[in-house]
């Protein structure tokens, strides 16, 4: 069993950064592919990014070359670095944890980008 907490959600004008960060609790977090995903009202929810155990990393086309997400196995923590945010990135944050495909999910985190 994994349990994820996110942080860093908040209130940014469009052009800013914010870093999310997500804790996990649990055995063998460095085999796990970590996921960053967000749900706007309304919309679907997509895929931000994700980390894979090996260290390959992919990206949503919309926020590619404007957010990373990067690991910390010594912490157990993923994090996301958005930079040069939009007023479209307003969503919930939640970052999600499995071997092959995410299987344990955190609460969320709320991120608001204002124009």
């Amino acid at each position: 069993q994994v349990q994820l907490v996110e942080s860093g959600g908040g209130l940014v004008q469009a052009g800013g950064s914010l870093r999310l960060s997500c804790a996990a609790s649990g055995r063998s977090f460095s085999t796990y592919a970590m996921y960053w995903f967000r749900q706007a009202p309304g919309k679907e929810r997509e895929v931000v990014a994700r980390f894979r155990w090996n260290g390959s990393t992919a990206y949503g086309d919309s926020v590619k070359g404007r957010f990373t997400i990067s690991r910390d196995n010594a912490k157990n923590t993923v994090y996301l670095q958005m930079n040069s945010l939009k007023p479209e990135d307003t969503a919930v944050y939640t970052c999600a944890a499995g071997i092959n495909s995410p299987e344990y999910w955190g609460r969320g985190t709320q991120v608001t980008v204002s124009s």
